[in-house]
């Protein structure tokens, strides 16, 4: 599973944030690691044929929902670096403000779903399952903080 998930970290983020096809390139990125993010979710759970009936059109759910308010996130990051070089205080704000909605949104919808996985899993799979969302994550956040730079304080 720890091949994978670099591989998967490395496939998200292969190419520079900031060129000119990084839209296209992270189109195909992204359908490829919703392909091998799947794939690790089903190594790491091993459901029975019975759970795997029930988790897999409420995961397909939440996935989906999760694309979208990432497609948020991808857009504040092309925010960042369309304005970095004449990044005004204001500007600086307003990223900062919808960073943080989109995070407290990521949040609420991980809540939401938490109660949905309880009603279908039991609770060591509901925490193995976060515990496998949560460390894609990391990896994914890991890469992006190394190439995303920090903002001159001028």
């Amino acid at each position: 599973m720890k091949k994978l998930l670099f591989v998967l970290a490395g496939m998200m983020l292969g190419t520079t944030l900031f060129s000119q096809t990084v839209d296209d390139y992270m189109e195909i990125q992204r359908a490829a690691l919703k392909t091998e993010k799947k794939a690790i979710v089903a190594d790491a759970m091993q459901f029975t044929d019975a759970e795997s009936k029930a988790f897999w059109p409420l995961y397909n759910e939440y996935s989906e929902k999760m694309y979208t308010l990432n497609t948020k996130r991808y857009h504040l990051i092309k925010e960042f670096a369309e304005h970095f070089d004449t990044m005004s205080d204001e500007k600086a704000l307003e990223i900062t403000g919808n960073v943080l909605k989109n995070n407290q949104e990521l949040l609420n919808l991980k809540k939401q779903y938490f109660k949905k996985f309880q009603k279908i899993l039991s609770g060591k799979q509901v925490l193995r399952y976060f515990q496998v969302e949560n460390k894609i994550k990391a990896l994914v956040d890991a890469q992006l903080a190394s190439e995303i730079p920090l903002l001159e304080n001028k």
